[in-house]
């Protein structure tokens, strides 16, 4: 299994940015670089607990369809989204927010397994935990800004 762990702090609310965390709209446009889109089950809006998505994306040169659902919710510090169907032998994505003195500090845990056995961990070790990070912190990064831009205009 491999573990990344971001954290980002954002100056808006709990509240916003646990809204803007599960927006499927917000995750399509932070993706919108590998082509994603929603293609079944919650396709837009906020995604909630029990509820379903299906991703479709092109990573590394292929298409490729990711089913996840919200596996656990509490409002509004925490959520987890686990893969249902797809590329990982497992995935899951762990969404915190602590409010700390003037600011949002949101944390992410993504843990996932590759397919393969010894193939997979070489090619986690050799460049898929690096292009996981480097696509979850883009992610993070949007959602900063589109949660600190709702923050400003509710000011």
């Amino acid at each position: 299994m491999t573990r990344i762990k971001l954290e980002t702090t954002i100056h808006a609310s709990l509240e916003i940015c646990f809204d803007v965390s599960r927006d499927i709209d917000v995750h399509v446009e932070s993706t919108k670089h590998t082509g994603e889109t929603a293609i079944a089950g919650t396709t837009s809006g906020l995604i909630g607990l029990g509820e379903s998505v299906t991703w479709r994306a092109k990573h590394l040169g292929i298409w490729q369809t990711l089913s996840t659902k919200i596996t656990s919710f509490t409002y509004p510090t925490y959520f987890v989204d686990e893969m249902t169907d797809g590329a990982f032998a497992s995935m899951k994505h762990e969404h915190i927010f602590e409010r700390e003195q003037t600011y949002t500090r949101m944390t992410d845990i993504f843990v996932f397994e590759s397919p393969l056995g010894f193939l997979g961990k070489l090619f986690n070790t050799l460049y898929l935990t690096r292009y996981m990070h480097n696509l979850l912190q883009h992610r993070n990064d949007v959602i900063k800004q589109e949660a600190e831009r709702r923050a400003a205009s509710h000011a």
